[in-house]
């Protein structure tokens, strides 16, 4: 490599001196200086080495031996032999620099389909998002509205296996009333019966004992009576409806605490009774089933009934000091006692109420039952 550049320097040389001697008016030899400047361009290099080539040619040329005029005019002839030289390399430099705008411009275009190409995917890529959430909330609803449809189908099995005991319920309870009716009622009035029989026959004989006998038939009617009064007041006591909710808890207590040997004690603002008779209804309802069920199941020996005026609302409190039951287990069971409280949440429920139980061991059970109370205000409380 180092040959073949100090051989293109000599050429360089001989040229340009051959050039300079051929006078003011010479121009460069035709195709020599270009010729020179393709050779340099073969070689790798560039317009500042072939101005080095140019300095040391001059160097060597100008400066031995000439006045400072004629080097000033030779100077002047070998810039334009300087000139012809690099026109090769100007030219691909030239070449260059447009192949460079035009690559240039390929590249802003490129780059600019390159950010368009990136914002296309982008919205691809959200609307492949949106998809997904579309997709997946879709899942989620179809999920969703199959866990309801599971519901749904589990809760009509609930109300059909509500439904059979139900039915199961009011047959045993109609089975009571027919045996109790029976075996009280009917053969009281039969005896009243054969009593009266025997007194007619007796009345035409003596009338000695006659007087005895007929009190005592008196006493057979009026116990007939208090039986029939008694079933009555089982399926709808008329003291709620002739003077209201606390007279008639007061008096199912009264009895139930006779009945039980449970203590009893009611505690009640008496504005209760201004709200409407279903409502009156409910909670006595709930209070007798409540009491119900303290005496069928919890052992206890006192049990405390209250109501009370609660912001918004009306609130009823039973609580028992007998012994305490696995609440859901029982909610999730079959039977009388589950029934019980789902017959009290039903009921609640229909007047927009609700209905809690709480039971633990030692402290008995509690039964909070809540219904909307309107307009009422509490105007003070009636303990018995």
């Amino acid at each position: 490599m180092g040959r073949k550049l100090n051989g293109l320097a000599q050429r360089y040389v001989a040229a340009l001196r051959k050039h300079l001697k051929e006078g003011p008016r010479a121009v460069p030899p035709d195709g020599t200086a270009q010729e020179l400047g393709r050779r340099a361009m073969a070689l790798g290099l560039e317009t500042l080495d072939l101005a080095r080539f140019h300095e040391q040619a001059l160097i060597t040329l100008i400066l031995p031996g000439h006045s400072p005029g004629t080097r000033a005019r030779m100077i002047r002839r070998a810039g334009t032999f300087f000139a012809e030289a690099i026109t090769p390399i100007e030219k691909t430099h030239r070449a260059a620099r447009e192949d460079n705008d035009q690559l240039a411009r390929l590249n802003q275009s490129l780059i600019q389909r390159s950010v368009d190409l990136i914002a296309s995917n982008r919205q691809l890529q959200r609307e492949i998002l949106q998809r997904k959430s579309v997709e997946e909330s879709l899942r989620k609803s179809e999920q969703h509205y199959s866990k309801l449809l599971e519901q749904s189908r589990h809760m009509q099995e609930q109300l059909r296996r509500l439904s059979r005991q139900l039915l199961t319920a009011q047959e045993e309870e109609r089975r009571m009333i027919s045996r109790e009716l029976h075996d009280q009622i009917a053969q009281t009035l039969t005896g009243i019966n054969i009593r009266l029989a025997s007194l007619k026959t007796e009345s035409t004989l003596n009338n000695k004992g006659l007087q005895k006998k007929i009190t005592s038939t008196q006493r057979l009617v009026e116990k007939s009576v208090d039986i029939v009064h008694q079933f009555a007041r089982d399926l709808r006591p008329t003291v709620l409806d002739d003077l209201g909710l606390i007279p008639a808890l007061h008096s199912f207590m009264k009895s139930f605490a006779a009945r039980t040997g449970v203590r009893a004690h009611l505690k009640a603002f008496a504005a209760v009774e201004k709200i409407d008779t279903a409502k009156r209804t409910v909670l006595f309802r709930v209070a007798q089933e409540a009491l119900n069920n303290v005496a069928r199941h919890a052992h206890a020996c006192r049990v405390e009934v209250s109501i009370q005026k609660l912001p918004g609302c009306i609130g009823l409190r039973i609580k028992d000091d007998g012994k305490s039951f696995n609440v859901e287990r029982t909610l999730h069971a079959n039977g009388g006692k589950r029934l019980g409280l789902l017959g009290m949440r039903e009921r609640l429920e229909m007047v927009g109420g609700k209905f809690t139980v709480e039971s633990s061991p030692g402290k008995g059970t509690t039964i909070f039952a809540q219904i909307p109370s309107g307009n009422v205000r509490a105007e003070g409380a009636k303990t018995r």
